[in-house]
């Protein structure tokens, strides 16, 4: 008997488990997509969630996937005033995944299809520790924006710190720590601390070169073609990446 009770309630919490998760994500349909600033035709945040507030002042564009357990959060905390304009800027065509975590309090930008694995932190804030009197977590942090180029990915466990800007079509290594700085389009950067070590020139093609390596496959996408939404020209590194009204 003891078997079949624990069998159900099992299949009882499973089936409560799948319910949620089809039906609790935030979809562009539903109330709490009404909360942001813009939430674009067939995106969604995956159920559940781990932290999230800000949300007035966060867009979204359209066909944007960010995966569960995930932190999105514009602010010091929830409730705080953050004036006129979005603080975090997501494009359209992105795939954010689990368990990542995008923490914003002046302005973090990410362009328009950009991948990322799982666990990845960016954030446009940091702890000061100037101040040798002072516990490094009560003295005042320091913001300094972030941009992310259209078309980049980001292998899982990266961190992107306050003050990076990557260029269009990046990719950066898993477990890479960017560090500051203006990098160049189709820049390819790994390691800890994160440094360039492959680039590319119109002319002369990758440096070093790439290797042949697999196969390369289609990748899916929700609708044929981009929407009417999606933006024709990519934004240029460090600009603000606005969508028109929904």
């Amino acid at each position: 008997m003891g078997a079949r009770v624990s069998r159900l309630l099992s299949w009882i919490i499973r089936s409560i488990w799948s319910y949620a998760r089809t039906k609790a994500e935030i979809r562009a349909d539903s109330k709490a997509a009404r909360r942001f600033a813009r939430f674009g035709t067939g995106s969604a945040i995956a159920f559940p969630t781990a932290t999230l507030y800000g949300e007035p002042w966060i867009e979204i564009g359209v066909h944007t996937v960010l995966g569960g357990d995930m932190t999105l959060a514009a602010g010091m905390g929830p409730d705080y005033d953050l004036g006129p304009g979005t603080v975090v800027r997501i494009g359209s065509g992105c795939a954010i995944g689990r368990g990542s975590h995008i923490v914003a309090h002046k302005s973090v930008d990410i362009g328009d299809h950009v991948y990322t694995g799982p666990y990845v932190y960016i954030t446009d804030q940091n702890h000061a520790y100037g101040n040798t009197e002072v516990p490094v977590g009560l003295q005042w942090p320091v913001d300094d924006p972030v941009s992310i180029g259209a078309g980049s990915w980001i292998g899982a466990n990266a961190v992107i710190l306050p003050g990076v800007h990557l260029g269009r079509n990046s990719v950066v290594a898993a477990g890479t720590v960017v560090r500051p700085g203006t990098y160049p389009d189709h820049a390819v950067l790994a390691g800890v601390p994160g440094k360039v070590v492959r680039t590319h020139d119109p002319e002369l093609g990758w440096e070093p070169p790439l290797r042949e390596n697999g196969t390369p496959t289609r990748v899916p996408t929700p609708v044929t073609g981009l929407p009417p939404e999606v933006p024709a020209e990519p934004p240029r590194p460090g600009s603000s990446t606005h969508f028109p009204p929904a």
